[in-house]
């Protein structure tokens, strides 16, 4: 039996998913890295942690599984969207990666939308934002300039990992596209847009097509992670691309909810809907996007609620499914890192309000899936007012989705149901994708009969849909009593 492998670097872990040619996940493995927070704008992670938990995870998956890794046919590596590590002449990285939900550069964006938003929107589909590369890299020039004038390799994190295995310097187009320093029309990494940033082009990597087999693992690699020399890796992608594909949404009008560490709904189109408030990119099927809205703090709000307050997933929900619908007039504004759909606010904070003494640990809790529920449902209200068309039935993505009371407050806040299907990780996307690559299947279309499996529907209850209807105009009340006072900070 052969195999294919995707590995997924996320917000906060990397897993590693293995199917046979078949389309039969064989095993699956996960290892978590930090995120740093040197102020409380920032958001950094380190590419020896990635490095590491890239070698780790191969362990883990090869230990599970107990097949020889000489008998997968190729890999493919996606990770979280334009997370940008800028590199010496050695290849080596200066300093940490920005993560996209760094907010440092809000003074720059602010100024680059002052000055020429219309020209960068029509070239990019984005409004200038503290999420995107340009304004990150000019921080970086104004900020730490020693740093800055030794930039000579600009790498996306998928791009150095993968880099680390084959010595091959490149990214695709759709990570390009989140750049904020390509244009879409044309399909190239921009001039001008570069010069704002301070850079050149030829500082950029090469730009391929996701499905592009870019070289083989080397020795060196071999040692240091596991993967046998020689093994094709193919360029990959960004991983919220690689969930829509892994939940089968590659036609028009399919949808997605993800609840990961950010939150997400897409809508499948056959073009672009730019618009200042949602994110739009190339799907891997020709003539295909996915724009959609963003929210920055979803299972990263739970996450953090966790490692905070204490307790274990398991028991969280727990405690979560005892206390009624609304949490008795508790409230959670997940703004944890500013927010994007529909607000484009970096300087928005989380916030619980309501609270009272008859208030339980459990009451907050629930109130943190219900705020990020509520988030979604601020999104999908953006998406109805542009007049998207989609399916009735949406598929849940992401790791919060595996939770059985999350999924159902999301399809009750909604109103639509949510089909879960075996996997909808990005890494199995990235598996499927490497099939593609190296001829197993014929198409996404073929990869996704053979590799997607349902096997659950969450049904919304009206009654409960109604009662979230009032809760969530409270929740539009409290961002705009507090929005205003953020932003005075």
């Amino acid at each position: 039996m052969k195999y294919l492998l995707g590995i997924d670097f996320g917000g906060g872990s990397t897993k590693a998913t293995l199917i046979d040619t078949d389309g039969r996940i064989v095993a699956e493995n996960n290892v978590e890295y930090p995120t740093y927070h040197p102020t409380p704008a920032a958001c950094e992670q380190k590419a020896e942690d990635w490095l590491f938990a890239l070698a780790e995870n191969v362990k883990g998956l090869t230990e599970k599984s107990g097949i020889d890794m000489k008998d997968v046919l190729c890999v493919a590596i996606d990770s979280a969207t334009h997370t940008s590590l800028v590199c010496d002449k050695d290849y080596n990285p200066i300093r940490p990666a920005m993560h996209w939900t760094d907010t440092r550069s809000r003074e720059q964006a602010d100024r680059v939308y002052a000055s020429m938003a219309e020209e960068i929107f029509k070239k990019t589909y984005h409004k200038p934002d503290t999420i995107w590369t340009l304004p990150q890299l000019m921080w970086l020039n104004e900020n730490e300039k020693d740093n800055f004038e030794r930039i000579r390799y600009i790498f996306f994190e998928k791009d150095y990992i993968r880099f680390a295995l084959t010595g091959v310097y490149c990214t695709d187009y759709i990570e390009a596209e989140g750049s904020m320093l390509f244009d879409c029309n044309k399909m190239a990494w921009d001039e001008e847009l570069c010069n704002l940033a301070g850079i050149t082009v030829d500082m950029l990597p090469p730009v391929v097509a996701p499905t592009d087999i870019i070289g083989k693992v080397t020795k060196e690699a071999e040692e240091r992670f596991g993967l046998p020399e020689g093994l094709p890796v193919v360029c990959g992608t960004t991983d919220t691309v690689m969930e829509v594909f892994a939940s089968g949404a590659v036609s028009k009008g399919d949808i997605t909810v993800k609840l990961a560490t950010a939150g997400r709904i897409c809508v499948i189109t056959d073009k672009p809907y730019p618009d200042r408030h949602l994110v739009n990119y190339s799907h891997i099927t020709g003539g295909l996007w996915y724009p959609g809205t963003a929210t920055k703090s979803a299972a990263a709000s739970y996450r953090w609620y966790r490692d905070s307050f204490g307790g274990s997933y398991k028991e969280l929900d727990k405690g979560a499914s005892e206390i009624p619908l609304g949490c008795e007039g508790l409230i959670f504004l997940p703004h944890l890192n500013g927010e994007l759909t529909p607000y484009a606010d970096p300087m928005l904070c989380g916030s619980f309000t309501g609270v009272r003494s008859t208030h339980t640990k459990a009451h907050f809790t629930r109130a943190v899936l219900e705020g990020v529920s509520l988030s979604l449902l601020d999104s999908k209200n953006y998406l109805d007012s542009l007049g998207m068309e989609y399916n009735k039935k949406a598929t849940l993505i992401g790791g919060g989705g595996k939770g059985r009371l999350w999924a159902q407050i999301t399809a009750d806040m909604l109103g639509i149901e949510l089909r879960i299907t075996e996997s909808a990780d990005s890494s199995l996307g990235s598996a499927m994708l490497a099939g593609i690559a190296c001829g197993v299947f014929k198409s996404a279309e073929e990869a996704v009969k053979v590799c997607i499996k349902e096997v659950d529907t969450v049904v919304p209850n009206p009654e409960n849909t109604e009662k979230y209807k009032k809760v969530y105009k409270e929740y539009k009340k409290i961002h705009d009593a507090l929005a205003p006072i953020y932003r005075e900070r």
